[in-house]
């Protein structure tokens, strides 16, 4: 199994996808569908899913495009239901821009383990950032998709519509933090990092 980063729409949200031979899982679509396009032909890609970390517009932007193109389902959790569509809950309408919005998902995630096509992985529910947050953790490569939770040296705002700083420090010690210390996390924005290095140097989770 294989991960790509392609940042992508107005905040340059990383999209990741996940691949094994030439299926792959979409993660967090933030827009600019052509350039994503662009990549999954030239890879030679079938997408089969795109899974959403969390319904914010950043992750989002480019979600109804590639469910129409490639007719794939879309996945959020539940407590996101309505996100997709709704503006003012995905946040685009608090900002200076069109705002964004999708159908309804297909299909929501919830904790425990969780397969699409060939792909088996886990969930880990990350409220905080937002009520519906997930963690995407592929354990045999020792990843962690970890969305707006937890990032590089830093953690996911919390003064957006359900946000809680302390219920999301506490997601990261005892949800995050259980992984292992060689786990690669792989954030919603910026550079990779691990587990041990956050739980080292976080100054947000002390």
């Amino acid at each position: 199994m294989k991960i790509e980063k392609i940042p992508l729409g107005p905040l340059g949200t990383n999209c990741y996808l996940v691949m094994k031979g030439q299926e792959a899982m979409i993660i967090d679509p933030g827009g600019d569908a052509d350039k994503l396009n662009a990549y999954l032909k030239e890879a030679d890609l079938k997408p089969i899913a795109i899974l959403l970390t969390h319904a914010h517009f950043d992750h989002i932007g480019a979600v109804e495009e590639l469910r129409d193109m490639y007719q794939i389902p879309v996945y959020v959790h539940k407590a996101e239901s309505d996100w997709l569509s709704n503006p003012n809950l995905n946040g685009s309408a608090l900002f200076r821009m069109e705002p964004i919005s999708a159908a309804p998902a297909d299909s929501f995630i919830s904790s425990g383990e969780m397969s699409v096509g060939s792909f088996v992985f886990n969930i880990l529910e990350t409220p905080g950032h937002s009520p519906g947050g997930v963690a995407f953790v592929f354990s045999e490569e020792k990843w962690v998709v970890s969305g707006d939770s937890l990032f590089q040296r830093g953690i996911g705002r919390t003064d957006l519509p359900g946000g809680d700083f302390e219920v999301l420090v506490e997601t990261i010690k005892s949800k995050l933090f259980s992984l292992p210390d060689d786990y690669t996390v792989y954030p919603g924005h910026g550079p990779e990092t691990s587990i041990g290095d956050e739980k080292l140097h976080n100054q947000f989770v002390g």
